[in-house]
């Protein structure tokens, strides 16, 4: 299994906390490349980012377990444009688990260079299933 995955290393994803069980922050760069033809954001680039943070977050929770985490299915809310360049963090939490499943959210906070604070641009939610690996 490769770790980091190559989805998250052609977006730019980095974890860049997972001390606390059940919980991780990612960042990335909004890349131009992912941009729409209105010079925004593809939304799907948002999922990908969010999707990554709770799957991570999903695998902490389970401390000491050795799991695969399946997204059973997931929502995503834009609530605002993100132009190229924001720097995105998006944060996620397990809200509810077990011993085989998990229900996670995350919102997404984007921050354009020379702005002072981020504002949320999407919150996301779904559901993981685990599965015991070798």
């Amino acid at each position: 299994m490769q770790v980091p995955p190559n989805s998250d290393l052609t977006l730019g994803m980095t974890c860049i906390d997972k001390a606390t069980p059940g919980v991780c922050t990612w960042r990335m760069k909004a890349d131009e490349r992912f941009a729409n033809p209105a010079g925004i954001m593809q939304g799907g680039f948002l999922g990908a980012f969010a999707d990554s943070a709770m799957g991570a977050a999903a695998v902490t929770y389970v401390e000491g377990r050795r799991v695969f985490a399946s997204n059973a299915e997931m929502k995503i809310s834009f609530l605002g444009a993100v132009p190229p360049g924001a720097e995105l963090t998006c944060t996620a939490e397990v809200v509810s688990g077990g011993r085989r499943v998990a229900f996670v959210e995350a919102g997404i906070v984007g921050r354009v260079p020379g702005e002072e604070a981020g504002r949320l641009v999407a919150r996301a939610s779904s559901t993981y299933l685990f599965k015991e690996r070798d």
